[in-house]
């Protein structure tokens, strides 16, 4: 059996990535890798770790969609004012346009403008990657784990679930999962979860849930867990 290497919100930090990759010492022939989700936003590179997911997917990882990649879609593919902003002046989205060359002129909104104008932006390698990370699929499901970037419904079969739902739940499913499978997320960092400011480590919840997002982005680290065994790698 391989290992099973689990990663999550990654945000931009290539470099962290990669040297979480080389402790874990991932190998792609013996080791199946299962990334879930928020690649892009916050951190430098976003760029750079979805040209790396990229490639990690063509050699065999499984890769899900974050509530960032989400948020990215919604903001460059429709003319919604609030979903650009909320992207791209809340969330971080500056910094995922600056990885791909653009500077905050290209992509600064006139705020004295009668009614939105959304930037035109023109970049052949980002349109590649939104169609990457718009076709990439929300949980992965096997006899003895749930694997998704948020978590799940409590109560309903996370096939049956809203997709938006398995992105972006938080406290409902902390509190309230009682499924027999162990599921394995992201999206609310470690230290929220531990009530710890200085935890970012994993946190394994007596109601058989798993959280790895060690708030790589604010200063934590990223976790790679590694199952069945449950040993856990980090990189700062």
């Amino acid at each position: 059996m391989k290992r099973m290497l689990v990663i999550s919100d990654i945000h931009g930090e290539l470099e962290k990535f990669e040297g979480l990759l080389e402790t874990a010492g991932y190998h792609p022939e013996n080791d199946q890798l299962i990334l879930l989700g928020d690649y892009v936003d916050r951190g430098p590179n976003a760029r750079g770790v979805l040209d790396k997911v990229i490639t990690l997917q063509e050699a065999g990882a499984l890769v899900l969609k974050g509530n960032h990649e989400d948020l990215m879609i919604k903001a460059l593919t429709t003319q919604e004012e609030r979903a650009w902003k909320r992207w791209a002046q809340i969330n971080g989205g500056d910094m995922t346009l600056r990885s791909y060359g653009f500077t905050e002129a290209d992509f600064a909104v006139d705020e004295q403008a009668e009614a939105f104008i959304k930037p035109t932006l023109q970049s052949e390698i980002l349109t590649q990657h939104l169609a990457f990370i718009t076709n990439l699929q929300h949980y992965i499901e096997t006899d003895e784990y749930i694997f998704v970037h948020a978590g799940v419904q409590p109560g309903t079969p996370v096939s049956e679930t809203d997709p938006h739902t398995l992105m972006w739940i938080r406290e409902e499913f902390h509190k309230g999962y009682s499924g027999k499978k162990i599921v394995i997320f992201g999206h609310s960092s470690t230290d929220t979860l531990h009530g710890d400011s200085d935890n970012f480590h994993v946190y394994f919840g007596v109601n058989r849930i798993i959280g790895i997002d060690g708030g790589a982005v604010y200063g934590g680290q990223l976790n790679c867990l590694e199952l069945p065994s449950q040993v856990v790698y980090l990189f700062k």
